[in-house]
This record gives structure tokens, sequence and C-alpha cells, in this order.
């Protein structure tokens, strides 16, 4: 029978989380001389506990693999930069869009909320009243339903007392 799954999260309990640390931490050291050893492949595992503790396993040496990356990283990278060039072109990229989409949303708020009506052409407000006016339509569709719900309940509610009253009128008239 396997193990069960466990939550990942940060385990609250200092002691606790320090053995766990020393378990996973070996766990990890294990797998990766396992792996330089199957697969002859050059392992570097760097760890720091948070305690500031370092732990580094290396099949070769860890400087050795460490400059080996970087060469790699940057002749493999050298059309767009490095990779820490690559991210930032990225989120810029993303932040433009953000942004874009941010100005969007204002506009159509002013749009909706009437803040710009002097300067819009008339094709636009045309299709503004009928935004409004579907929005008038979903509000009112909504609201008798709630009505309708609402007197269903209040008709059942009076079935019920009804009922309750009937029933103690009978139990009245027994007693007399």
């Amino acid at each position: 029978m396997g193990r069960g799954k466990i939550e990942i999260k940060r385990i609250e309990n200092p002691t606790n989380r320090q053995v766990t640390f020393c378990k996973r931490r070996n766990g990890l050291l294990k797998k990766a001389y396992e792996l330089s050893v199957l697969c002859d492949a050059e392992v570097a595992l760097v760890i720091f506990s948070n305690r500031g503790r370092l732990y580094e396993y290396a099949n070769h040496s860890v400087r050795g693999s460490i400059d080996r990356y970087k060469k790699w990283t940057a002749s493999h990278n050298s059309g767009s930069g490095s990779v820490s060039q690559a991210n930032a072109q990225y989120y810029l990229k993303e932040s433009s869009k953000l942004r874009q989409q941010m100005i969007e949303m204002q506009n159509t708020t002013k749009k909706l909320l009437g803040d710009t009506l002097t300067t819009m052409p008339m094709r636009e407000l045309k299709q503004l009243e009928r935004r409004l006016d579907q929005a008038v339509q979903k509000i009112r569709s909504k609201r008798n339903q709630l009505l309708v719900a609402e007197i269903g309940s209040m008709q059942k509610r009076e079935m019920e007392l009804q009922t309750d009253n009937t029933y103690l009128r009978a139990k009245i008239a027994e007693k007399e």
C-alpha cells in the first residue's frame, strides 16, 4: 500500500520543520548520487537551510558544474541575451498588455457611467443605449425570478400555517 498524499505547505512547528528538512535533504542528496551513478550524468546540488547552512553534492565539482552551466546558458541565449534579460522582456511585455487592458476598462467604465457622453459619436451612443437596455432587462428578469421564488415560499408558509391552524382548532374542539 502506498503512502497518502500530503498537502505541500510550510510546516509551522520549527522542530517538525527541521526534521522534515533533514529527511528530505538526505533523500534529495541520495537521488542526486543515484542519478549521477546510474546515468553517468554530471550532477551538482546546492541547498541552503533556513538557518543559512550550506549543503552541497557534486559528482565532479560544484564550481565546475556552475561554470559549465553559465557557459551553456550564455552560448544558447546569445541571440536574446541572458535568461534574466529574457525574463525582463517578458515581464515588460506583460505589463504593457495589462496597462492597455486597464486603460480599455477605464474607458469602458467612463462610458457606462456617462463621463464621456459629450464626446461620444452617435453610433457609440446607440451601442451604449442597447447595452444599458440589455443590462436593465437582465436586472428586471432576475428581480422577477426572486419575487416569484419569494411568493412561492410565502404561499408554502401560508399552507403550513393553515394546516397548523386547522390542527390547533381540532385540538381545541376536542377539549371542549
